[in-house]
C-alpha cells in the first residue's frame, strides 16, 4: 500500500517509517525539509500550514498517518486544531482508504487537560471530513526522544532529591515505543479498524512516582521524593524547565496531563494485533541504550 506518514522524521514517524517500509508498503515521508530527510521512505514537501502542498503529498496515496502536533507553542490547541481541519479536508480530496491517527488516553468523563482536549479535539475534526479514520489513543510511550520519557530520565539525573506536586501519585499505563508502532502498523490493513478507536498500553499501571524510582535504578541513581500540595501547574512547569531541556509550554502542557489518569479501558486492540506487551524495565532500558548510541542523551 501507498502510505504517507506526516511528521516522518520525528519520534514516532521516523520509526513507523522504517517498520513499513519492513511490512511492505511504500512509504511517502511528509516533511517541510525533504532536501535535509535521511530517514526511511521517499520525502515528500508537505507543510499543515500550506493546503496546496497537502494536495500535492496525498497525490495516489491509500493511506496515511497524522503524527502532527505543536506541544512547544504556546497556542498548541489553535494550531493543532488548524493543521487537522486543513489536513482532513485535503484527505477528504484525495479520497483516501484510511488515516490513522495517534492521539492520546484519558476518560472522557474526567476533566482532561488542555493537551488531552486538544488531541480529542483533532480526532473529531478528522472524523468529522468523511474519511475513515483509527484512532490509536496511548498515554506516555517509553523510548530515546521521547518528550516524556526523557523528561524522566533528566529529573533523576540531575535532581536526586525531588519535592514534587500531587501529580506524582497519579496511575499511567505506559507503552513502549516499538509496540505502538506494531499496533499503527497492524490497524493499517486491517478492515475492521477503519472508523475505530483503540486504546493502548503496555502492561503495568503505575504512579509517577514508581516510574521515576525504577528510571533512576535504571541509571543507578538514588531518588528521594516528597510529594507536597502547594506546588501548582505554573510553578511545577518553570520548575521542570529549569532544571531539563523541556521549553515551558511543553512542561506546562505536560504538567496539566499529569493530573489525569491516563489507563486503559478496553483492550480491543489485542484482539486485534495480538502481541507480547514489553514491560517498564525492559522498556526504559531499550530507551536508554538507543540514547547513546544516537545522542539522544545529554546528561
Amino acid at each position: 500500500m501507498r502510505v504517507l506518514v506526516t511528521g516522518a522524521s520525528g519520534f514516532i514517524g521516523a520509526r513507523l517509517g522504517a517498520e513499513l517500509v519492513r511490512a511492505g508498503h511504500d512509504v511517502r515521508a511528509m516533511t517541510r525539509n525533504p532536501e535535509r530527510y535521511a530517514a526511511t521512505g521517499t520525502p515528500v514537501f508537505g507543510d499543515v500550514s500550506d493546503p496546496d502542498s497537502l494536495r500535492a503529498a496525498l497525490d495516489g496515496v491509500e493511506a496515511a498517518y497524522y503524527l502532527v502536533h505543536s506541544l512547544d507553542a504556546v497556542d498548541f490547541v489553535r494550531r493543532d486544531a488548524g493543521a487537522a481541519l486543513a489536513f482532513g479536508r485535503a484527505a477528504r480530496g484525495a479520497d483516501l482508504r484510511r488515516v490513522v491517527y495517534l492521539g492520546g488516553l484519558g476518560n472522557d468523563a474526567d476533566q482532561l487537560s488542555a493537551h488531552l482536549r486538544s488531541r480529542r479535539e483533532v480526532e473529531r475534526l478528522l472524523t468529522a471530513t468523511g474519511v475513515p479514520v483509527t484512532v490509536l489513543r496511548a498515554g506516555i510511550v517509553l523510548g530515546a526522544g521521547s518528550l516524556s520519557f526523557e523528561l524522566m530520565r533528566q529529573l533523576v539525573v540531575r535532581l536526586p532529591v525531588m519535592v514534587t506536586p500531587r501529580w506524582v501519585k497519579t496511575r499511567s499505563q505506559p507503552i513502549a515505543v516499538t509496540d505502538v508502532v506494531a499496533y499503527l502498523v497492524g490497524v493499517l490493513t486491517a478492515d475492521e479498524a477503519a472508523g475505530q478507536t483503540y486504546e493502548v498500553g503496555g502492561p503495568e499501571v503505575l504512579a509517577y512516582r514508581e516510574m521515576l524510582v525504577r528510571v533512576a535504578r535504571a541509571v543507578h541513581r538514588r531518588l528521594y521524593v516528597w510529594p507536597v500540595p502547594l506546588l501548582t501547574p505554573r510553578l511545577s512547569s518553570a520548575w521542570l524547565a529549569l532544571v531539563t531541556d523541556v521549553t515551558v509550554p511543553a512542561a506546562r502542557a505536560l504538567i496539566d496531563s499529569m493530573t489525569n489518569e491516563v489507563i486503559v479501558s478496553d483492550p480491543a486492540i489485542q484482539r486485534l494485533v495480538p502481541r507480547d506487551l514489553l514491560g517498564f524495565d525492559d522498556a526504559v532500558r531499550l530507551a536508554l541504550e538507543e540514547g547513546r548510541g544516537d545522542g539522544h542523551h545529554r546528561g
